[in-house]
């Protein structure tokens, strides 16, 4: 029984790691951040995470690969299983993605990205190949379907992805950077709320322009 609680938990230890590693990034930035201090922090030697990981930055590579990238899974199970309106298929997508990484540390990605992607390019390659551009190919088929539909009017789609996912960026920024900045009645919820319907009252095709398709 011991044997087996003992495999169990060497098993569990990559992941622990990881997750105290991105509690540390989340902190005290990554450059800051030391492998004792992940191995302190995951209650483990100074010399374990290298039995795992070659180096700080690799353990930075499997966070994103491991705790980060998942999360487009729930975009595409959302994607494939939505019957409603293009509409309410945006609010429901940026709605469950700020559930899963606004509401949690993967908030702090994006200013670990600004503060530290042009020291580490590796980093900030994988972000962009691995987690920007395939949430945005999941935003241009919401967009090209409720464009398809006549639902959407959408001038210049590639920018228009960018302005969809640009606040959500900022409401992270908020959270992890400029909260101290902001006034205190400032809440990235109801930032949420608000860009969500300013930007449908500007993608939804008007009666006029329905008419027309």
């Amino acid at each position: 029984m011991l044997c087996k609680r003992w495999t169990r938990r060497k098993e569990a230890r990559p992941q622990e790691i990881l997750e105290a590693a991105l509690g540390l990034f989340v902190s005290k930035g990554f450059a800051a951040t030391k492998m004792t201090d992940i191995a302190k922090a995951a209650g483990v030697t100074s010399g374990t995470p290298y039995i795992y990981f070659a180096g700080k930055e690799e353990i930075f590579e499997a966070v994103m690969r491991k705790i980060l990238l998942p999360q487009l899974t729930i975009g595409h199970e959302l994607l494939a299983s939505f019957q409603g309106s293009s509409a309410d298929l945006l609010q429901a997508m940026l709605k469950t993605w700020w559930q899963a990484m606004g509401e949690s540390q993967l908030s702090a990605f994006p200013k670990l990205m600004i503060a530290e992607g042009s020291n580490f390019p590796q980093i900030a390659k994988i972000y962009r190949e691995e987690f920007v551009t395939p949430g945005n190919k999941i935003l241009r088929h919401i967009l090209e379907r409720g464009m398809a539909s006549g639902e959407f009017k959408v001038a210049d789609i590639d920018y228009a992805i960018e302005v969809i996912s640009s606040p959500i960026i900022v409401a992270m920024l908020m959270k992890h950077s400029l909260i101290n900045c902001l006034p205190d009645t400032l809440e990235p919820e109801r930032f949420l709320k608000t860009t969500i319907d300013l930007l449908l009252n500007g993608l939804l095709a008007s009666p006029k322009d329905q008419a027309h398709e």
